[in-house]
């Protein structure tokens, strides 16, 4: 299959973080998270994110990393704010309410983003033992939509979220990619955020598999709902070696770096051809609508995904290996459909 757009899930592992899980296939080591590579990897994390008292726990895909962080702050009579168009609400199958026994209340977004407005709106009925509780708020940074929640942003929710006794939840998926847009380090989000739980992502940048959760305080139950939720990987380090590599090669920085370039460089050539990007691109998503008798023919050589079938509103991906040809290949086919530049 040539290199498409549909996901960056699609690409390969990055050769840096392949060789990493090969570093680490030649000897025996105990299991569970005990061993050396694992140790390292959270003294790293710790190290990238600026809070020594981080709790660092690997499992093996991004739905189980949420679903622990919300099971660990809230208790089965508790629900959490979110995006309509969030991952958690819309693509998880139910997984927090079946699995983590978190209520997810649901509201609508701007360009992907909750607003205050509606978070203050939804904070009703507090000590009414007929209504699931509010504990918390979880956005997703960057949005599903490619949107960047900014400094501005992220402080006042923040802020609003401590006054009210809220946590704060990240999922961040590809976090990086947010943070390489908004010129901000991996630090400020403990420190002067003060999150206090992320869903760190590893699969959609490069990784063979492996996500993390981190929580700003120690959390001893997180352990066990761990295994509960059957996320307690035998051998950690394959998926610690890759965080490892990942921190230590400054890989997070270069990946971001590259795919919001070639996601901005593919914004440019659409609005030169008439096709203005539904939403801004600040990170490696470029959400576009395009013509339904294009759609079919395009998707044989440039893969993409169809977000919404009724507005034919289509999302093209960046990934790490996605080069300055494949942006050229499909502009050129853009302009063969609409037979020419006007």
């Amino acid at each position: 299959m040539n290199r498409g757009f549909g996901s960056d899930n699609h690409s390969p592992v990055h050769p840096w973080l392949f060789e990493s899980l090969n570093q680490v296939n030649h000897h025996h080591a105990p299991s569970y998270g005990t061993d050396e590579f694992t140790l390292k990897a959270i003294l790293k994390i710790r190290s990238v994110f600026d809070w020594k008292d981080l709790q660092v726990l690997f499992v093996f895909n991004g739905t189980a990393a949420n679903v622990l962080a919300l099971k660990t702050l809230c208790q089965s009579y508790q629900s959490v704010l979110v995006s309509d168009v969030s991952h958690l609400n819309v693509d998880e199958c139910a997984a927090p309410e079946m699995v983590g026994r978190v209520k997810l209340i649901p509201l609508p977004s701007k360009q992907g983003k909750l607003q205050l407005k509606d978070l203050k709106q939804a904070l009703i009925r507090r000590g009414d033992q007929h209504f699931s509780q509010v504990a918390g708020i979880s956005i997703t940074q960057p949005t599903e939509l490619g949107t960047v929640y900014s400094p501005e942003e992220l402080q006042e929710i923040c802020r609003w979220a401590q006054a009210q006794g809220l946590f704060v939840h990240v999922d961040g998926a590809r976090l990086h990619n947010a943070l390489s847009f908004l010129k901000l380090s991996p630090a400020d989000l403990f420190n002067k955020y003060q999150v206090d739980a992320l869903s760190l992502g590893g699969t959609k940048n490069g990784f063979l598999f492996g996500e993390a959760v981190l929580f700003k305080k120690e959390h001893p139950e997180a352990l066990y709902y761990r295994k509960q939720i059957t996320q307690l990987p035998s051998k950690t380090r394959y998926i610690a070696a890759q965080f490892l590599a990942y921190y230590e090669r400054q890989l997070f920085h270069e990946i971001a770096e590259h795919q919001h370039q070639l996601a901005q460089l593919l914004e440019k050539g659409l609005i030169e051809r008439g096709i203005c990007p539904e939403y801004p691109v600040q990170s490696n998503a470029v959400f576009v609508k395009l013509e339904p008798q294009w759609i079919k023919e395009i998707r044989k050589s440039h893969f993409f995904y169809v977000w919404d079938e009724h507005t034919k509103v289509c999302r093209l991906m960046m990934s790490w290996d996605s080069k300055v040809e494949d942006i050229s290949s499909f502009l050129s086919q853009i302009d063969s459909l609409q037979g020419g530049l006007r």
